[in-house]
């Protein structure tokens, strides 16, 4: 199978054109060696299938950061038959910087010109055919948003492949041309491929270059004699640098004819003055973050119950069953109450809803299948119990999850996520980190593992290890069930009704911890200088329908082969520990061999609330919070596997309550609010699952590792225990201030000491 790779700068468009190009073919892994995303995916409509590597996001080829390393080692090293430069036209000074350079490698390219949509509207234009003949390569005008000149992209791209490609630098009409042809001329007679753009490598002085090729740096330090009064003096990277944005300016920049001037106001400008502005911008941040909350959680959607209108009971849609309890007239009934019951769901909760029916019928089917066929007692418990109760509990969450990484995805494609990282700099700066790290942190509302293997772009190590360490609080997908779930026990318990509140606000208690955490390791274990933050600000656009749905069913395929692999076996390890005693005979829950293990670690949760204070049952919530380090969603099957059990024997009102699985271990066990509140601060914020650790390992390497887990189990502690004893008695929120006065003095004091020293 040929091979292409896509290169081109970050916002460019690149991963909208990945997605249009390769679809659900695509999948992601990490380039041997380095821990950076690695994306392929399949072509299918040239002559053969053409496999295309997705090529990280880089402005050149220059080796200061792992992705400029992937990029310039996969170029010279794979050897792709093709490479697809993709360049932003409406930036193309600084895109062409990179063109100039991949041209140099002995490497067939194609120049796609893309955002044609965005340039047209604004009603400049460009001549690609002079373009074309300038480079000496194919150029190809195309719009990945709106999926347009793809098609010919790729033909081009195929045809251009099977030609041979002589590399040509732009060098040519330099004051470092001669220097340059001597050093190629050296290497050509040592046989190195790509002789060109090793040879400017060389003269720019790249230190791997002049490792590689020792032999080439005595004519380059000899010939820097000659330019000690130049504008750069012997800096010959910067000289290469001006030699080739001054070649763009003069031979390519030319074709761009605007129609407007460069300096005129875009819709972009305009908005940016309000959303990123000094005052409002974190507000207008807090407010999409809550309405993104409320449309995936909230029951009452847009104040729907102020509407009047009648619930389902009330139209007499109801009726009693034979146990006397009040359940829909038919499935039709159901179906409508997955809907509206005197309210509107928000679109989330109408797809639980739908989720959750869809699964309870499979699993009454299956159950009444078994019981018709006369199966034992022990098999419909581990069939009801211990596989459907704890997989319906995970499945029921799934809409509500892509739900909220659609309308995080759209707040990213639009663009408006790089605002809040700009917006969040101004108050990062002041605490000792900078708002590019806020970029891996908000990927952390994703997945905790391509968050911090995003950290690899930040330059400063401590700031990239602070960064680690703070991105599980940004809680990922796979903590929303526990967060949905047991926030709606909590307003259920307080009268708030839904969870949405509660919801926002856990996720706003993470950020503060995240934020409080920064605050701490910088000013102890993490000291160091701040690095610079430059990004550039994409303009607003509408994402792109097919990469959003391509990115959910990603998400969509990993969640359910967990889902039918770890969290199947492990649902189905705790129904076998829960319902068995030592001697491997069933027991009843609370003599199970679980809760033996779950009662010697219950002392050490008493200061978080679920601990000794609930008695002889309470070592469910900590069995919970075990099984969620193997994965976050185990937390909620547990409680599926439980509650099944547990509720029977304990709670058997439960039914006509209509209580979740989180309630009847709530009921059951006699917590409080304030501890369930203490046990979502506790699994938002303590040790991730397996797969997110070992990625942290790989990132902080061992040394910094096991303080890595020890800062995320203290943080968590700390953390549990000062929501659940202020919410508790409002008086300790003074000892906790105390405490945390007399701790910033010490730190104060500490620092002083070091720097007098």
């Amino acid at each position: 199978m040929i091979k292409f790779a896509l290169a081109g700068n970050p916002n460019s468009g690149k991963t909208t054109l990945f997605n249009c190009l390769t679809g659900s073919t695509a999948h992601v892994g990490n380039w041997p060696g380095v821990t950076v995303d690695k994306r392929e995916g399949t072509y299918k409509k040239c002559a053969e299938p053409v496999s295309i590597v997705d090529l990280p996001g880089i402005y050149s080829l220059s080796p200061y950061t792992p992705e400029e390393v992937v990029s310039r080692n996969f170029l010279l090293d794979e050897e792709p038959d093709c490479v697809i430069n993709i360049v932003d036209v409406t930036n193309l000074e600084r895109n062409l910087y990179l063109t100039t350079q991949i041209l140099e490698i002995d490497v067939p390219m194609v120049v796609a010109l893309n955002m044609m949509d965005v340039l047209e509207k604004r009603g400049d234009s460009i001549d690609e055919r002079a373009l074309e003949r300038r480079l000496g390569v194919p150029v190809v005008k195309v719009s990945a948003l709106k999926e347009e000149g793809l098609d010919e992209l790729m033909q081009v791209a195929y045809a251009e492949s099977k030609k041979k490609c002589i590399a040509r630098t732009v060098l040519g009409e330099s004051k470092l041309a001669e220097i340059i042809a001597k050093v190629q001329k050296e290497l050509v007679a040592q046989q190195v491929e790509h002789p060109l753009f090793h040879a400017v490598k060389i003269v720019e002085g790249d230190k791997i270059e002049c490792e590689m090729h020792p032999t080439s740096n005595g004519a380059v330090a000899q010939f820097k004699e000659s330019f000690k009064d130049e504008l750069f003096g012997t800096d010959f990277e910067a000289l290469i640098a001006d030699a080739r944005y001054k070649y763009i300016a003069e031979h390519y920049s030319p074709l761009l004819k605007k129609t407007a001037h460069e300096w005129a106001e875009t819709k972009s400008d305009k908005a940016d003055k309000i959303i990123t502005h000094k005052w409002f911008g974190i507000p207008i941040f807090l407010l999409i973050l809550f309405a993104v909350f409320h449309v995936t959680f909230a029951e009452e959607f847009i104040l729907s119950g102020l509407w009047g209108l009648p619930t389902l009971e009330e139209l007499g849609l109801m009726r009693v069953d034979e146990a006397g309890e009040l359940v829909p007239a038919s499935f039709a009934v159901s179906l409508l109450g997955c809907f509206y019951d005197g309210l509107l769901y928000s679109p989330g909760v109408v797809l639980f809803n739908l989720t959750d029916l869809l699964t309870s019928t499979i699993s009454d089917w299956i159950i009444g299948l078994m019981e018709g066929a006369g199966a034992s007692q022990w098999a419909i418990s581990f069939i009801g119990d211990g596989v459907l109760s704890g997989l319906s509990s995970v499945l029921s969450f799934v809409p509500q999850i892509l739900t909220l990484l659609l309308l995080l995805s759209i707040l990213e494609d639009t663009g408006y996520m790089a605002r809040v990282a700009f917006i969040l700099d101004r108050l990062f700066r002041r605490y000792g980190i900078s708002g590019r790290a806020f970029i891996p942190m908000i990927m952390g509302f994703g997945c905790s593992i391509p968050a911090m293997v995003n950290t690899r772009t930040l330059l400063d190590e401590r700031e990239r290890t602070l960064t680690i360490r703070t991105i599980p609080f940004f809680s990922c997908g796979a903590k929303l069930p526990i967060l949905v779930a047991v926030a709606g026990a909590v307003g259920h318990m307080t009268g708030l009704g839904d969870g949405s509140i509660i919801s926002f606000s856990m996720y706003v208690v993470g950020m503060a911890v995240a934020f409080i955490s920064i605050i701490v390791m910088r000013e102890t274990t993490q000291r160091g200088d701040i690095t610079p933050f430059i990004m550039e600000l994409p303009p607003y656009h509408a994402p792109s329908a097919k990469g959003l749905l391509v990115h959910l069913w990603d998400k969509t395929k990993h969640y359910i082969e967990k889902v039918f692999t770890i969290i199947l076996a492990s649902t189905i390890v705790v129904w076998f520990l829960s319902n068995f005693g030592w001697n491997f005979k069933m027991v009843d829950v609370n003599d199970s061999i679980l809760a033996s293990l779950g009662k010697i670690l219950q002392p050490l949760f008493t200061p978080l609330g679920f601990g000794s204070q609930l008695g002889e049952s309470g070592w469910v919530f900590i069995v919970a919070a075990i099984t969620g380090l193997i994965a976050k969603e185990e937390v909620i099957a547990t409680f599926g596997t439980l509650a099944a059990v547990f509720a029977g024997v304990t709670v058997p009102e439960l039914a006509a309550e209509g209580a979740t699985d989180v309630m009847a271990m709530a009921l059951g066990t006699g917590i409080t609010w304030q501890a369930l509140v203490a046990f979502i601060v506790f699994n938002m914020t303590t040790i991730p699952c397996f797969a997110a650790v070992a990625a942290a390992k790989g990132e902080v390497g061992k040394g910094k590792f096991k303080w890595t887990l020890l800062f995320w189990v203290v943080t968590s502690y700390i953390a549990s225990s000062i929501c659940y004893t202020v919410l508790s008695w409002w008086w300790t929120a003074f000892i906790w201030l105390a405490v945390a006065g007399a701790v910033a003095v010490g730190i104060i004091t500490y620092n002083k000491k070091q720097t007098k020293n």
